[in-house]
């Protein structure tokens, strides 16, 4: 799909089925009607493309998102094919890899990692502050790696599962764009982390289109198994920082994971509404200047985008 590409799919889901968007062809927008829901101020699809580039359209960077209604089969996208600087979503393949590990008898969450001095790393997180030899369950490092971005209990994690390993899981689910590159402050670098064209990405790699595919696929139990897959999301809907994506959405049950870089802001996750569970990916980066607060333009931006999407992936069309 060629970048700032709109497609807009609605149809009816029963019980039994799932839908299935056709891709669209380039420069062609394909609009079906969904069950007809509560009155509601519509917006249509020419409409939400407008709202989301003007808004973008303010923003001192570039800005990439790919958004899907998960019931309706509702898709908009804004470039959301192009690579992108993953920072800290990528801890969503890596606990993806980690639960998989498990299911198959090659790992417990009983096994023990051992906390020491040099495996500390600085930003977000818990363990850097905590005695060295504290002893840590998987489980609990990768509850931590997920609830509070821990980057010392992501690199304690990758040390178990290794980031070749995580990327050989995500080409088994299709994602071929999506690469786990290094630990946390470098080492553990992947085969694709060695590949000079993958230097710019740091810590991992994907596509907002991929992001929203994995959660699509842990959404509907299609990632190791159902049970599986839904303690993930469950894992995910425990993720504490709400500062981008779905910030405004207070009222509603999210299963989210951010990233942040001085340059860049990223969050992927899915907000269950009452027409639709929508997924959503979203990248921000190149910004000019360095805003660690939590009224970063991009954190911003995220939570308006956001808004704009679930309202515009979520109402129906005029009979």
């Amino acid at each position: 799909m060629c970048a700032g590409l709109l497609t807009l799919a609605m149809s009816a889901v029963t019980a039994r089925a799932q839908q299935v968007v056709e891709p669209c062809k380039p420069e062609t927008l394909t609009v079906f009607k969904a069950t007809p829901a509560a009155p509601t101020t519509l917006t249509t699809p020419t409409t939400l493309d407008a709202r989301v580039r003007a808004e973008v359209a303010t923003f001192k960077g570039r800005v990439t998102l790919h958004a899907k209604n998960l019931d309706t089969g509702a898709v908009y996208d804004l470039d959301g094919g192009a690579a992108v600087r993953t920072a800290s979503t990528i801890k969503v393949p890596i606990m993806v890899e980690a639960f998989a590990r498990v299911a198959e008898g090659r790992a417990k969450w009983t096994d023990e990692l051992i906390l020491t001095e040099a495996k500390k790393v600085s930003g977000a997180g818990v363990l850097k502050d905590l005695s060295a030899g504290l002893r840590v369950s998987l489980r609990d490092a990768v509850t931590l790696m997920i609830i509070l971005s821990d980057n010392t209990a992501t690199n304690m994690v990758l040390d178990v599962l290794t980031a070749d390993a995580i990327n050989a899981r995500m080409d088994a689910l299709g994602l071929k764009e999506t690469r786990s590159l290094r630990k946390v402050n470098g080492g553990g670098v992947s085969k694709a982390g060695k590949e000079e064209a993958n230097n710019r990405f740091g810590l991992g790699k994907s596509t907002p289109r991929e992001m929203v595919s994995l959660l699509e696929k842990l959404e509907r139990g299609e990632v190791v198994s159902p049970a599986v897959s839904k303690e993930m999301i469950e894992l995910l809907k425990r993720q504490q920082s709400h500062d981008g994506i779905f910030r405004s959405e207070w009222k509603l049950t999210t299963a989210t994971k951010p990233g942040a870089l001085d340059a860049l802001r990223s969050d992927v996750g899915i907000a269950y509404t009452p027409r639709g569970r929508i997924a959503l990916a979203i990248t921000c980066d190149d910004m000019p200047e360095i805003d660690w607060s939590i009224d970063n333009p991009a954190q911003l931006l995220m939570s308006r985008l956001s808004k704009m999407l679930i309202d515009g992936l979520t109402q129906t069309t005029k009979e």
